[in-house]
Parts: structure tokens; sequence; C-alpha cells
């Protein structure tokens, strides 16, 4: 997922209305939660009274971005059903993505947890704690419909350039295949540099290429050429040690999917539903 920024951290609002669902951000009449409390339902401590507050890194469509001034997407939904069972709201805080990896703002206590799109690895575990995993990701590679690509390895065959998001798995992939990938700052970063001719072809993450193509215009430009699984999962990060807020967001995770929640909200901000996508457990991380 997404790169270093130089913009100033940021909080914005991020309390949405989800498919079929109604999140209700009130006091708890046990006294658990609340705004005057920084303790939730089930005894989860919460760095801010009466909100969970969450760091991601921005924009990383279809899973978070802001739209008409809030920020939405599959990750904030989820997440947002997280703050509803312990009976609060959620925020969200716009970091530089570097933190998620050390877990900086976790262990400052800016945030409670970090929802980014973030795939588990061996090497950001030692940093934090992440949930079950709630999505199976693959690598999409993108081109320009005029550049006469037909798969990753033709990118090179045909001495075109590839672009990659900094800091991703998609450019750790890329360097892996022994490309020299231009690198961008971010996916909208990285859309622009194939749109505008900088690089002839893009590896990202697949959810991110679908949320193009829900675009005309990048339909009719491009086209994917392949769809790599790389055995990349995402999951969301918490504080080391912090086992109560783990376990309400892998029974929030867990929920979703028995109810089909997580099937709607997948329709909703990615696409037709991909039983395979979907299909992330613990057992596979």
């Amino acid at each position: 997922m997404n790169t270093l920024s130089g913009r100033r951290t940021r909080v914005l609002a991020a309390i949405t209305l989800t498919a079929g669902l109604t999140l209700v951000a009130a006091c708890t009449s046990s006294g658990d939660g609340g705004s005057g409390s920084k303790t939730a339902s089930g005894g989860v401590q919460l760095v801010k009274a009466g909100q969970l507050t969450t760091c991601t890194h921005l924009p990383y469509p279809p899973f978070q971005s802001e739209i008409d001034g809030k920020v939405q997407g599959f990750d904030v939904s989820l997440i947002d059903l997280v703050a509803a069972d312990l009976g609060v709201k959620q925020a969200i805080v716009d970091t530089p993505f570097e933190n998620f990896k050390t877990g900086a703002f976790l262990n400052s206590e800016q945030c409670d947890l970090a929802a980014a799109g973030m795939t588990i690895t061996e090497e950001r575990k030692k940093n934090v704690d992440f949930s079950d995993p709630y999505f199976n990701a693959t690598q999409g590679v993108l081109v320009d419909k005029k550049s006469g690509i037909t798969s990753l390895a033709d990118v090179k065959a045909k001495g075109k350039k590839l672009g990659a998001q900094a800091q991703t798995t998609g450019e750790d992939y890329a360097k892996q295949q022994g490309f020299d990938p231009v690198s961008f700052e971010s996916s909208d970063a990285v859309l622009s540099g194939l749109r505008s001719g900088q690089v002839q072809a893009v590896v990202i993450d697949y959810p991110v290429v679908q949320g193009w193509l829900k675009d005309k215009a990048n339909a009719d430009a491009f086209k994917v050429v392949d769809n790599v699984s790389t055995g990349e999962q995402y999951g969301f990060t918490v504080k080391k040690g912090n086992t109560e807020l783990l376990a309400a967001i892998n029974k929030a995770i867990a929920d979703s999917k028995a109810d089909g929640t997580y099937k709607k909200l997948y329709e909703k901000w990615i696409g037709p539903y991909d039983a395979a996508a979907a299909s992330a457990s613990p057992s596979a991380s």
C-alpha cells in the first residue's frame, strides 16, 4: 500500500452509512463507553474518549479516499463496524505510511489502530500486531492500450517503463522481477503517470485497478494484462499487546462475513463479489 507523504497530519470526519446498515454511535447505557470515557464496550481502551481513532494514508481507493468531504471506502466501512460494536464513532487521521510499518502513531497513542490496505508481512509484525486477514490481494498490471504490451514480461521485452507506488509490496514485487520501476508517492500519482505517458504500465494492488476501471475514460484507455497472485493478505494493525481491541476487530470481521455485510460492502466499494478475495482466514496468514 501507500508511501511517505509530506503532508501535515490531519484528522478527517469519517462517519458513514454503509450498505444496509445504520451505524449508531451513542453513549452506552452501561457506562462502559460514551463520550466521557476512554473505556469502550468490552473494556477496550481508547486514546480519545468517545471515538475510535484510525490512522490511514490517503488516497487509496477503494479502501480509503476523501469523497464529498468525507473519508470513505472499504476499510473505513469495516472499521465503522468495529466502532459501532464499541459504542463510539470512528475518526480518521491521515498520516505518512512509514508510520504504519514502525507503529509510531500507535505507540505514541495518536491512534487506536491503522487501516490502510496494508499487507501482512513478517517484518511489519515485529512492530505491530495484525488483525485476522480480511482481504486476499493480488497485483494487477495495467497498461496503456496503445502500448502493445500484453503481459508484465512484455513490459521489459518491449523496453517500456513500469510504474509503481513507492514503499509498497507492488514496488517490491516489480524489483524482484528485475524491474527498476518509476516510483510514485500515491496511487493517484501512479494513475497520473500512466495517463501522461510517463510510464506505459503500472503494477499495483488489483482492487485499486478495479476502482480505476469503474471510470469509463480509464476503461477506454487502459487494460489489465496480468493479475499476479503474490500470496498477500491485508490486515488492520494495533499497538503490540492491545489484545482487547484486536479481539474486537477480529469479531467485527468474522461477524460481517457471517451475516452478509462484508459481501455488501465489497460490492459497494470494490466491484462484483470475489469469494476468493474474501476467503482470507487466520490459518492462511
